[in-house]
């Protein structure tokens, strides 16, 4: 396997028609500097009120980078803001450390236009120099959900933000990543809404996308998550087995989100839920409704 790395220069593939990379970013100037001229497509940076000069370095050493400068950080939310922004029917999200892999970009868009109810492909991911599989996407793949004839992988309930494409109207039409949930939790939170509304989210293995830790803000062992956890929010977890009467959401494991579910009460509803008493104590895909039970 070829190893890659942040310093090196990108092959260069066809751009990928029809696809805008959107990054979110705060006080990562050294990180996007290396990695945004790997993006093979039109890319829009959002800035969440960096401090380190960010948006000076980036617009004078990549003029070609569309720079939206936020005044205050606005967590996940950028990239609904990034979205707006975009004009073409499909949006990649990344990092400012992680980028996809040469001609990937165009592949994922060719599965996404080959399967129009698809309205979020999560790549694989690989780690570091030595490109470890993320151990997420074991989970992924095996996701009891399980492979419906007209999608193009395993069926999820939750992705992982900085590996996914999404189908920018769909994106937009349920909300995008709102102010509710900053992060962790909103890659499971915008998923219920998306697929309230009949949209459908899969895992591809064969579109991969690199990341690289940046040592500013990773926990450097196998496996660590980005600050603050990647285990099941209070509000949202994505979570799609039979819940366990007592549990709190705070228990769920850092993996036991999207595809392998966890034993936790999710405690938000998509549009479509009209229980306003909450769930009898399952989560999606018996009801729907991720609410926890009356009284909780």
């Amino acid at each position: 396997m070829t190893t890659t790395s942040p310093a090196t220069a990108p092959s260069r593939h066809a751009s990928a028609d029809g696809v805008t990379v959107v990054v979110m970013s705060r006080d990562r100037r050294e990180d996007l500097l290396a990695t945004l001229p790997r993006h093979e497509a039109p890319v829009v940076l959002v800035d969440n009120g960096s401090t380190d000069g960010t948006v000076e370095a980036v617009r004078a050493a990549l003029p070609q980078v569309t720079v939206l400068p936020l005044v205050e950080n606005a967590g996940a939310r950028a990239r609904t803001i990034g979205a707006g922004h975009a004009g073409t029917e499909f949006v990649a999200f990344a990092d400012d450390d992680s980028w996809w892999a040469p001609g990937d970009l165009a592949r994922a868009a060719a599965v996404m236009r080959a399967h129009p109810r698809l309205a979020v492909l999560n790549a694989r991911v690989l780690v570091g120099p030595e490109e470890r599989l993320d151990p997420l996407c074991a989970e992924l793949a095996t996701s009891p959900l399980g492979t419906p004839p007209h999608l193009p992988g395993p069926r999820l309930l939750g992705f992982l933000g900085c590996a996914a494409m999404v189908r920018r109207d769909a994106f937009l039409a349920v909300g995008g990543f709102d102010p509710v949930v900053r992060f962790p939790g909103e890659e499971e939170r915008l998923s219920l809404d998306l697929a309230a509304a009949g949209w459908d989210i899969a895992y591809v293995d064969a579109v991969t996308v690199h990341h690289h830790p940046s040592l500013r803000r990773h926990d450097p062992r196998p496996g660590a998550r980005r600050s603050g956890g990647r285990g099941c929010s209070p509000r949202s977890c994505g979570c799609r087995r039979a819940t366990s009467p007592g549990r709190s959401p705070r228990r769920c494991g850092p993996a036991r989100r999207s595809a392998a579910g966890c034993g936790g009460h999710c405690r938000t509803c998509p549009p479509r839920c009209a229980a306003g008493g909450g769930c009898p104590g399952t989560c999606w895909p018996t009801c729907g409704c991720s609410r926890g039970p009356p009284g909780e």
